[in-house]
C-alpha cells in the first residue's frame, strides 16, 4: 500500500495486468500442410519476454529445416510423438518430453507417430508468434506462391535450409514436405 496523498490514508496498489487462457481457448489457425497453431500468450501479454503457442501436427506433417536469427524456442510434447532434428542431434519425444531449439541452429520437427500429435512452443523473446498469424492470413487469402511465404519469413529473421539429412528423415517417417 502507498500513501494516498498528503495526510491521507493508504490506497491499494493497482494490480498488474493478468492474462487468463482456459483450456481450449485462444485463437486457432491452420498453417497448412498438416500443422496448425493455437495462440495462448502473445508478446503483448508478457511485455515481450515470451510468447506461447500450441502446434497440432497431423500424421505425416513436417516443419522443414529452418533457423531463427532472433529467438530461441522451447518445446513440450503434450500428445503423440514428435521428432526433432537440431544440428546433428535427432530425438523423438512423447508426452511430457521437452527440448530446446537455440537460435542460429538449423532444425526441423515432424509427427513421428501414427496418431495426431501436439506440442507447446515457448518463444523467447516474443514476436515470432506474429509470423504464425501472418502465415495463416496468407494461407486463408489463397496465396500459394512459395516466394511470398519465403519473403514473409525473411521479415521475421527466419531462414530455410536444405540439409543433407532431410530426405532421410522424410523417408524414414513417411512425411509430406510442405508445399512451400
Amino acid at each position: 500500500m502507498q500513501p494516498d496523498g498528503p495526510g491521507g490514508g493508504m490506497a491499494q496498489d493497482a494490480e498488474p495486468p493478468l492474462t487468463v487462457v482456459r483450456p481450449g481457448e485462444g485463437r486457432t489457425e491452420d498453417l497448412g500442410d498438416g500443422v496448425g497453431v493455437a495462440f495462448k500468450l502473445w508478446g503483448a501479454d508478457t511485455h515481450g519476454s515470451i510468447s506461447v503457442v500450441e502446434h497440432p501436427f497431423e500424421v505425416g506433417a513436417l516443419v522443414s529445416a529452418h533457423l531463427h536469427t532472433r529467438e530461441d524456442e522451447y518445446s513440450i510434447v503434450t500428445e503423440g510423438e514428435i521428432g526433432f532434428r537440431s544440428g546433428d542431434r535427432e530425438v523423438v519425444l512423447g508426452p511430457g518430453g521437452y527440448i530446446t531449439k537455440p537460435r542460429g541452429e538449423l532444425h526441423a520437427m515432424w509427427n513421428a507417430g501414427t496418431a495426431p500429435a501436439r506440442m507447446i512452443e515457448i518463444i523467447s523473446p516474443a514476436g515470432f508468434e506474429l509470423f504464425f498469424r501472418d502465415v495463416a492470413e496468407l494461407a486463408a487469402s489463397g496465396v500459394e506462391d512459395p516466394a511470398e511465404f519465403v519473403a514473409l519469413a525473411a521479415t521475421y529473421g527466419l531462414q530455410f535450409g536444405e540439409p543433407d539429412w532431410m530426405p532421410d528423415v522424410v523417408d524414414r517417417y513417411g512425411l509430406t514436405p510442405p508445399a512451400w
